[in-house]
């Protein structure tokens, strides 16, 4: 019986000719990542188990993304925790304000992560590297003491969802609206513990910023990891950028799958997930005009170039709708820095946008944005649960940037078709 790409990857990672679903291996990690709510709780741990030093000081990265800058006492106490221990045990990939980014962002855009490797992070969107065609999931912050200790996890080999990816994307369609239609046909538990594993002719039409933004929610159907295959477009984007050398995967023919899901791309339309489930979907032409308070465009989820220019194209010449709040978060330095090269920053604030500094912030209910009660927010970002951007009677909508961007406009959730009309 032959394997799935994930399965592959485990299997060479633990030293095994092949491995099969629900089998127990250890494995050898490439990279093992933290942030600053995560990483300190790690570092309890090791102090715990009496160990103080790291297994490979260039496989670890620690990226102060979450409360950053610090925005009060508790958080600027965690960051000086990871900064010190950082420090000490002489951490090659440490990130902090002025070089930071959001770490999904940052890492595959830094080179950290590549092609075929096993990667964990104490995130649960860590599952985003699977665009790379890399095995990545989060873990808890002792699985990650753990990593960095012995450099290897414990892993049970998840069995696979095919989807099968098909058409080509009408204007305004992007990865974001790919995977809440799929989040929307298969529900938050549909792939419990399974490795979604993408492939079908339509991927080709799927640019690298589509392709991270649909793994990194693989996790809000419960999936293991999410994973695409490595074609010319991977290679073009890991070329010249990865700092280690890459290795190539693919599923075998025969690779077994629980189930096989069919998505084509020429009929989706913008697609909206409603308070308070990833998977409670419409499309906007389903949606009656719902008012809005604050629009957040960015995230790990949606905080990249291609995002930030979808959204200035139809920010630009436009004002934000009065009575919204609408906050633009470039995921990255590089990201912030090409948004003002482009003028896109420009746009942005000409519109009556604020632009940030990279942060999680808002996406989490820690800064930058959070909602009071009775409050209605368009977000860019990944979860739409009770209270996850403040008040537990505020309401979360997630949608693309083309579909944020034209609902800040409006002042109400907006087919960003329509508003490019106007």
């Amino acid at each position: 019986m032959g394997m799935t790409m994930t399965q592959k990857i485990l299997a060479d990672h633990a030293g095994l000719d092949s491995v099969v679903a629900g089998q127990l291996i250890e494995a050898k990690l490439d990279m093992v990542l933290g942030n600053d709510v995560t990483s300190p709780v790690a570092i309890n741990e090791m102090n715990k188990f009496g160990k103080t030093t790291v297994f490979d000081k260039t496989r670890i990265s620690l990226v102060m993304d979450h409360f950053t800058p610090n925005k009060d006492i508790q958080s600027a106490e965690n960051c000086k925790q990871v900064r010190e221990f950082a420090k000490k045990n002489d951490i090659l990939h440490y990130y902090d304000v002025g070089n930071m980014g959001i770490e999904h962002a940052l890492l595959p855009e830094q080179g950290i992560v590549t092609c075929g490797d096993c990667i964990i992070g104490a995130d649960s969107h860590t599952c985003t590297y699977g665009a790379l065609g890399a095995f990545s999931t989060g873990v808890g912050s002792t699985d990650m003491a753990a990593g960095m200790i012995t450099g290897k996890a414990w892993f049970k080999v998840p069995s696979a969802i095919k989807v099968v990816i098909t058409g080509k994307k009408a204007p305004y369609i992007s990865g974001k609206d790919v995977i809440l239609h799929l989040i929307g046909e298969i529900g938050v538990d549909g792939a419990l513990y399974k490795s979604l594993e993408f492939t079908g002719d339509g991927i080709k039409e799927l640019s690298m910023d589509d392709r991270l933004c649909i793994s990194n929610m693989a996790i809000e159907c419960g999936a293991k990891n999410g994973i695409f295959p490595v074609d010319e477009i991977t290679k073009a984007y890991v070329e010249g950028r990865s700092l280690r050398e890459y290795k190539v995967y693919e599923a075998d023919s025969d690779a077994e799958y629980d189930s096989v899901v069919e998505i084509d791309l020429s009929t989706l339309k913008p697609t909206v997930a409603c308070p308070h489930l990833p998977e409670n979907t419409k499309t906007v032409d389903e949606l009656d005009k719902i008012e809005i308070d604050q629009v957040v465009i960015g995230s790990c989820t949606n905080g990249r170039m291609e995002d930030m220019r979808t959204a200035a194209e139809i920010l630009k010449g436009k004002k934000v709708a009065k009575g919204v709040r609408c906050i633009v978060i470039p995921a990255t330095q590089a990201i912030y820095l090409q948004c003002i090269k482009e003028g896109i920053a420009e746009i942005f604030v000409e519109a009556g946008a604020i632009v940030s500094t990279p942060t999680c912030g808002p996406c989490l209910g820690g800064h930058m944005g959070i909602l009071a009660s009775g409050e209605r927010a368009v977000s860019t970002s990944n979860r739409n649960f009770v209270g996850r951007m403040g008040h537990t009677k505020s309401e979360i909508y997630l949608a693309s940037p083309a579909v944020a961007a034209a609902s800040a406009v409006k002042g109400y959730i907006a087919d960003p078709r329509d508003c490019k009309e106007d």
